[in-house]
């Protein structure tokens, strides 16, 4: 995985934290059940990149 700076980490933890909370939407506004996706948002809006 690539290193995250420490305002990419805070990010995925907030998104993460609305993931477990119920809170996370996704782009069409439905909730988010599935960890994988939740992880998936997370890392998008961190702007993290994709591994290879």
């Amino acid at each position: 995985m690539p290193k995250e700076s420490a305002g990419q980490k805070k990010k995925i933890e907030k998104v993460m934290h609305e993931y477990k909370e119920g809170d996370l939407k996704s782009g069409s506004g439905a909730k988010v059940k599935s960890h994988d996706q939740a992880v998936a948002i997370a890392m998008h809006e961190a702007h993290v990149p994709k591994r290879r």
